[in-house]
């Protein structure tokens, strides 16, 4: 008998290439991202490569070496791509998917000289998210590569947050910067006197100036702000010793010491006087939080770039595993596919697989996401201000009104709004709000653990420095990104915030619906146990936001981790693997006919549904878990006493009923709690824990274990295709 998911034997012929990654992410109409990504892949395999290759990875010091990077960074195309053609660049318009290509590219050969690239745009992101039209323009100008028949040299800019030791880490709202007036004469622009030591600043060994986060020391300064420091302003600009980092070197780090006398307008965003204070416009948490939603998504895609370079290394050794000994001719097995004659190296390889899929899936959807609501952004804004509604407070205020009409447009009570910017701007916030801590928690977080399941699969080699694909490299990476612009109990604390907000729930039930349609067209790519899962996730939710445990104390708070944050995790594995079956659907829509995807194309079609499927698998059986311990694990277990034995059968009322019911007492006694006439009791923990309430919840986690039916096929399969898939002869960058 057939089944709904079987597939004809088609397998994946040729690693994917550009023409399928420009699908799958949606470029595939964008020539000037296609040539922006060949621009940084040069420049990646090319200059990138050959630093590793030749061990500038083995020194803390920003050598010449890497200093040359900046040049073809420059040249590239590279260090404009954050520039609006008027400022110097070349892409107009929103540039979250194409900073994204660039961390991508640079990352699937060293994420140091990615970060390094990236740390220009992060110093250059509080101007350009919060300031002034006068800052925007001078600060973006400056830092623009030299056009024709210039001569100078780009500025290039640091980012300085975070503190020195013993204050590094302890949270973005506390602040060791300080700034204070300086002069402040009659009728003239105050001077600021600015105190920073920064810890971690990337780009400070050559930065010319310093977007730097203070807070007042001064009565006549309000609060905190960000305020952007130059190399040649009246005091002292250390740059610092560099860090001794174990990871990144490509990128130059020190721990700058910063004191400096600087006009009052270099505050970013400006600021008013009242009664004789300064009123920065923008405290330093609001232009941070502008930053990071974006930045956030750069570096999860790091992670995703690691995890996909390493498939064709870890073929190519378990290939050549056994070669050269003498019982592995050539034209055996032994010697044809080396390790990959056991299912596990070649199993183990799919989940590394298809967390790679699944992360650049969720990393390239935030990206598209923030393209598509930084406009709207915009225009919400104008309108705002035009009605006069200005400051955080008000401006929540008026949303939430706002995201009720917009929750009843999604529901589909007032059509008319289709087009209203207030309405598109806020649900596109709330889906933004959520897959941006998302995709940098579980991208660079399970991302570093999978990492460190293709370094193993590799064997010793794997953590030599001459490991093709730098592999030991990247793990050890990857520990460092999980950390970057905030660790993973930062994103976890947002999420618990977010993944609450009524909106983004309403489309949540959209997206179950939607899958449950995907899994009625294309069964194969386990769309139902993700339908499934994403419902039990919410029942989950709902369940925790009212309930309280064993001790009357209410579950969901903010203080109760134990409860967010693995509710939070579990999301973050639903919208992944959601993710990628819609980059997938897109595959099937739009590759079949393209002109060089469509050879082939069944057997890569194929694939990429068994990698969703074994995803889909991975994720619900983490949603499960997690759902289930946090729905049972705040009960408190009944023991044989008075109240827990209240349901449990006696012995000798058992053995009364046998006349009339036959079989009754053995009946009850193999499968029921019984209470004996001496009070002997079954030897467990106590009696069995009664279900009351949660017959939804023990109804859909039975269905979740019925919807991974034929995952593991689909796992079998995949993995056959990594025995034939073709590869290159050789890397192309150097080992």
């Amino acid at each position: 008998m057939s089944s709904a998911t079987d597939q004809k034997a088609e397998f994946l012929r040729a690693l994917p290439g550009d023409d399928v990654r420009q699908i799958l992410w949606r470029f595939a109409e964008r020539y000037d991202l296609q040539m922006l990504v060949q621009s940084v892949r040069a420049v990646a395999r090319g200059p990138v490569a050959r630093l590793v290759a030749a061990g500038a990875r083995n020194t803390h010091d920003w050598t010449p070496e890497k200093a040359a990077l900046l040049q073809s960074f420059d040249e590239s195309g590279i260090t404009g791509v954050f520039m609006e053609p008027s400022e110097g660049g070349f892409i107009e318009g929103p540039k979250n998917l194409a900073l994204a290509l660039v961390a991508f590219e640079l990352a699937w050969v060293d994420a140091g000289a990615a970060t390094g690239s990236l740390a220009g745009c992060l110093a250059l992101s509080p101007i350009h998210e919060r300031g002034t039209d006068e800052q925007r323009s001078y600060y973006m100008s400056k830092c623009a590569p030299p056009q024709p028949g210039e001569d100078r040299k780009p500025w290039r800019g640091s980012f300085a947050l975070t503190e020195p030791i013993p204050y590094v880490g302890v949270e973005t709202g506390m602040l060791g910067g300080k700034v204070k007036v300086a002069e402040w004469n009659e009728g003239e622009e105050p001077t600021l006197q600015v105190d920073k030591r920064g810890r971690f600043i990337t780009n400070m060994g050559f930065a010319n100036f310093v977007t730097a986060a203070v807070e007042s020391d001064d009565p006549r300064i309000k609060g905190t702000c960000m305020v952007i420091l130059e190399e040649n302003d009246p005091g002292t600009f250390d740059r610092g010793t560099p860090t001794r980092k174990l990871v990144h070197q490509l990128s130059s780090t020190n721990d700058p010491v910063l004191s400096l006398k600087v006009p009052a307008h270099r505050i970013i965003g400006g600021y008013s006087v009242k009664d004789g204070v300064i009123i920065p416009r923008y405290s330093h948490g609001e232009v941070i939080e502008a930053v990071f939603r974006r930045t956030r998504v750069t570096v999860a895609i790091m992670s995703s770039a690691k995890l996909l370079s390493a498939i064709e290394p870890v073929i190519r050794y378990a290939r050549g595993r056994f070669r050269g000994g003498s019982i592995a001719t050539p034209g055996s097995p032994r010697y044809d596919l080396g390790l990959q004659l056991k299912q596990d190296v070649v199993h183990r390889l799919v989940d590394v697989w298809a967390t790679g899929e699944a992360s650049a899936s969720l990393g390239f959807a935030a990206a598209r996401v923030f393209d598509e609501l930084d406009p709207i952004e915009k225009q919400k804004n104008s309108i705002l201000a035009e009605r006069g509604i200005t400051g955080g407070s008000a401006m929540l205020k008026f949303m939430r009104k706002v995201q009720k009409e917009a929750i009843e447009f999604l529901n589909g009570n007032k059509p008319e709004l289709k087009d209203d910017v207030l309405v598109n701007a806020a649900i596109l916030d709330s889906v933004a709000n959520v897959l941006c801590p998302a995709c940098k928690l579980w991208n660079t977080g399970h991302g570093a653990r999978k990492m460190r399941e293709a370094v193993s699969l590799m064997g010793g080699y794997g953590i030599t420095e001459d490991c093709p694909g730098f592999l030991g490299h990247k793990w050890m990476d990857s520990q460092l990104e999980a950390t970057y612009e905030g660790p993973e109990a930062v994103q976890r604390r947002q999420l618990s915030i977010t993944m609450t907000d009524d909106l983004f729930l309403t489309q949540f039930k959209q997206w179950i619906r939607d899958m449950r349609v995907i899994a009625n067209d294309r069964p194969g790519t386990g769309a139902c146990a993700v339908a499934t899962a994403m419902e039990l996730w919410l029942w989950t939710l709902e369940h925790l936001l009212k309930s309280a445990d064993a001790d009357g104390s209410k579950l969901y708070h903010s203080s109760r981790q134990g409860v967010t944050f693995p509710l939070a995790d579990a999301l973050c594995w639903l919208l992944a693997v959601r993710s990628q079956i819609l980059d997938t659907l897109e595959l099937a829509v739009k590759g079949v006919d393209h002109p060089t995807v469509s050879e082939g194309f069944e057997g890569l079609l194929a694939f990429y549904t068994d990698l969703c499927h074994v995803q889909s698998a991975s994720a619900a059986g983490e949603v499960g878990r997690i759902c289930a311990e946090l729905v049972f694990g705040y009960n408190r277990h009944p023991a044989w006493d008075t109240e827990g034995c209240a349901t449990c059968y006696q012995g000798g009322e058992l053995d009364g009923m046998e006349s009339l019911i036959p079989g009754i007492s053995s009946i009850a006694r193999g499968y029921s709690d019984v209470i004996e006439a001496d009070g002997a009791h079954p030897q467990k923990a106590g009696p069995c824990v009664r279900f009351n309430g949660l017959d939804k919840f023990t109804r859909l986690r039975t269905r979740l274990d019925g919807c991974l039916t034929g995952s593991q096929l689909a796992k079998d399969r995949a993995a056959e295709s990594l025995t034939k898939v073709m590869i290159p002869e050789a890397l192309d960058y150097p080992a």
